[in-house]
């Protein structure tokens, strides 16, 4: 009964490896939630199934099966859809209209924190490029270590506030978003936490210790005017409660702080490697500010530097997966997909598909010159309306950061360096990233 029940209502895919776990050793010995739906799609197609536990999941793996699926009137954004379950939040519990309010509430966030420290941002990208500047040229930079501490800085004060201009704050902050990140990182929780105390027990002071300097954010912020608008103000002056406050912040204020790190990191890895793509970017970004500051408005003009960041999103498979619960019975190709299903976008997968990426494997900034690559690339929720909150302020973070670096400076590669990737919810390098500066000017 058991065995017959656990056939996927005829979707292509696996059975459970194990009864409690499913195909959770699977996954676990694929390296990766990823590289185990890359192998999993390559030998079984565009939409299958697995088991997480006792729970069904089917995922999608190409443009055509997610167009299918994705519905531009869902409110619920995958990527924190997937980050809500993992941290045991009531991910979607409300209404459309709630999900639509909230929703709105955090975009509206994104843009009045950045508007209002647009200054900030760049005083924080000159800081970093006044380190770089004052190094001999031989000396190797460490990248992802320098881009996660920038980021950290950027989205605490943007996010939080001026609690943040304190260095201490942040890297206390920066402590426990590691040690929570690296439990909920890998996209699926295999079970090992719950077996080993200690770990447990970090975990979970890690992640009080986070929601604690939330609530008093929150509760310093509520009916209050500062003159620095920040992303938690939105929140606190929308029709929200304390509970859905603190979730939508703690989720944005991980999510972001990851994201952008990974999206400086990965954009200045690929212009060191790609002496054409670095070389046209200074030449726009000469011509957009000239001799002038760099503002809000001319930032806009800026469209290579929007193509590199897409592409860099792609190429790297920024944030191979997301997810969707099936809220009603639904149906993809000639499969019925049940409801209550776990719907995962397998977009790290999709993302290096021929069919739609000519050379997928290639940097190339230019494919997002057609039109038509672009719109793809905007129905997969990586750019224009559908984009999460938390990758339109990491673009926007990082366009800022490499206006302000590639301005002054040439950045290099280290010869004979070979980056390994690691994919989780977000993907980073396996290593430390090393990279030499040298003065333009």
């Amino acid at each position: 009964m058991y065995w017959a029940f656990r056939q996927a209502a005829g979707i292509p895919g696996i059975t459970p490896t194990e009864e409690k776990d499913g195909n959770l050793p699977d996954i676990v010995n694929s390296g990766s939630l990823h590289e185990f739906l890359v192998n999993l799609h390559e030998r079984y197609g565009p939409v299958v199934s697995f088991w997480f536990g006792r729970r069904l999941v089917v995922s999608l793996g190409t443009v055509d099966v997610l167009k299918q699926h994705i519905n531009p009137n869902k409110t619920l954004d995958p990527f924190e859809t997937m980050l809500k379950s993992l941290l045991r939040y009531q991910s979607g519990g409300g209404n459309v209209s709630e999900n639509h309010m909230r929703k709105k509430l955090c975009e509206n966030g994104v843009t009045n924190s950045l508007k209002s420290n647009f200054a900030l941002l760049l005083k924080l990208s000159e800081e970093l490029l006044d380190k770089w500047l004052s190094y001999p040229e031989t000396q190797h930079v460490p990248l992802s270590q320098h881009m996660l501490g920038f980021a950290m800085k950027s989205v605490t004060q943007m996010v939080m506030g001026s609690t943040f201009e304190n260095d201490q704050e942040v890297i206390r902050f920066q402590k426990n978003h590691g040690t929570v990140w690296s439990e909920i990182g890998k996209g699926f929780l295999d079970g090992s936490l719950d077996k080993n105390t200690t770990r447990k027990k970090q975990y979970e002071d890690a992640l009080v210790q986070l929601e604690s300097v939330l609530r008093n954010i929150i509760k310093e912020r509520k009916g209050r005017n500062f003159s620095q608008h920040i992303f938690i103000d939105s929140l606190v002056q929308g029709n929200l409660n304390d509970q859905q406050i603190l979730e939508d912040s703690m989720i944005f204020s991980l999510a972001s702080c990851i994201i952008t790190a990974k999206l400086c990191t990965w954009a200045i890895c690929f212009l060191t490697t790609s002496e054409e793509v670095q070389k046209k970017l200074y030449e726009e970004i000469n011509q957009v500010f000239g001799n002038g500051p760099i503002t809000p408005e001319k930032i806009e003009q800026l469209r290579y530097c929007q193509h590199v960041l897409c592409e860099t999103v792609r190429t790297a498979k920024l944030t191979p997966v997301s997810a969707q619960l099936q809220d009603i019975e639904g149906k993809i190709d000639q499969f019925i997909i049940p409801r209550e299903t776990l719907v995962l976008y397998a977009l790290g997968v999709v993302l290096r598909d021929p069919n739609t990426w000519p050379s997928p494997h290639k940097f190339d900034p230019d494919r997002f010159d057609d039109e038509l690559i672009m719109k793809t690339f905007s129905s997969l929720g990586f750019s224009g309306t559908r984009e999460c909150p938390e990758l339109r302020f990491a673009y926007m973070v990082t366009t800022v950061l490499l206006s302000v670096l590639v301005k002054r400076l040439h950045l290099l590669s280290v010869e004979g360096q070979v980056i390994e990737t690691k994919y989780e919810l977000v993907t980073s390098s396996r290593e430390e990233a090393w990279i030499t500066v040298s003065k333009r000017y």
